[in-house]
């Protein structure tokens, strides 16, 4: 098989969450959430089939408003040559947030050599934990099942700070309200957003964000992409399968999913090999999001390579008409 580095392929995908996002771009505030699905999908597609690489998506898009939304999981993507490589995709993340101006929305890519990356299906929600490369090694199988004031703790300490001088993200659901209140008691600070946890692992797992640890439940997709970067990063991060219904259930104790295992980086993504791009559309911490100019829009992007270590923010400039 072709190694992925014979050439760099890194910067063809930031190439490809770039399109998204310019695509994206356009429909910011617009309450539209068909196209503001669509339109980037599709471009981002357009632009994953020029690479040099016989791709598959194992994580894309989900079916929300049509049968033949693309991006799909199972998709072959790519020029059909060079090597053989899974896919992850999220055309936006966060496409609530992008459809309301809110900030938070990028775009994100990752591969892998083939046969590499983990698919959850058919789980759709997994619990998370994400930490960066500082508290890495601290974070045990048991932090899953013990109180949410222990692992904090433990955080902490290995990260040499206060409790109270600690940020959890959270996703701002339902859901996560007993958690959230037990967070609260323990006196750490809380991010809660309403979706977007593919940002939120990011900001976890790279240093000096100001965010320390992302916890509670989000899309089991979301997740498998997020270990892509949180292993790029140094990371470390724990995940099982959290069914929120009972047909989701079901369907798990119909497969041969194991809805107890407590999986890491390593066994959801089984190569080192891994390249990990996103683009703002939205402002967040990380990225700043889409700027038009009238004859040039601005992006801001991340590169993340697994094997080397590497970390790239690229700042480009697109001729309008793109």
């Amino acid at each position: 098989m072709d190694k992925l580095h014979t050439r760099n392929i890194g910067l063809d995908l930031v190439r490809v969450t770039e399109t998204a996002a310019l695509a994206a771009g356009r429909w910011i505030g617009s309450g539209n959430s068909e196209m503001a699905h669509r339109v980037p999908a599709q471009a981002m597609m357009d632009a994953l089939n020029t690479l040099y690489m016989d791709g598959r998506i194992v994580i894309g898009e989900e079916k929300s408003f049509a049968d033949d939304v693309p991006l799909c999981s199972g998709l072959h993507v790519g020029a059909g040559d060079g090597p053989e490589v899974d896919v992850v995709v999220d055309s936006i993340d966060g496409t609530d947030l992008l459809i309301r101006g809110r900030p938070g929305a990028i775009s994100v890519v990752g591969i892998a050599p083939r046969d590499s990356l983990w698919s959850p299906v058919p789980a759709i929600y997994m619990e998370k934990i994400v930490v960066d490369r500082s508290a890495a090694d601290a974070l045990v199988p048991e932090c899953m099942d013990a109180p949410a004031a222990w692992t904090i703790a433990l955080v902490a300490r290995v990260k040499n700070k206060a409790v109270h001088d600690t940020t959890v993200f959270i996703l701002d659901k339902p859901r996560h309200q007993d958690l959230i209140e037990e967070v609260r008691t323990t006196g750490a600070r809380i991010v809660l957003r309403k979706e977007g946890d593919v940002e939120g692992a990011l900001m976890a797992a790279t240093p000096n964000t100001g965010l320390d640890i992302l916890m509670g439940v989000g899309g089991a997709s979301q997740g498998v992409i997020a270990a892509c970067a949180v292993k790029a990063l140094g990371g470390a991060m724990l995940a099982r399968p959290a069914p929120q219904s009972r047909n989701e259930q079901l369907a798990l104790e119909a497969s041969e999913l194991d809805r107890n295992q407590i999986m890491n980086c390593n066994q959801m993504v089984r190569s080192d090999e891994v390249f990990f791009a996103a683009t703002g559309i939205t402002d967040s911490e990380l990225l700043a999001g889409m700027r038009f100019h009238g004859s040039y829009a601005e992006t801001y992007s991340l590169l993340l390579r697994s094997e080397t270590g590497t970390r790239r923010f690229i700042h480009a400039e697109h001729h309008a008409r793109i």
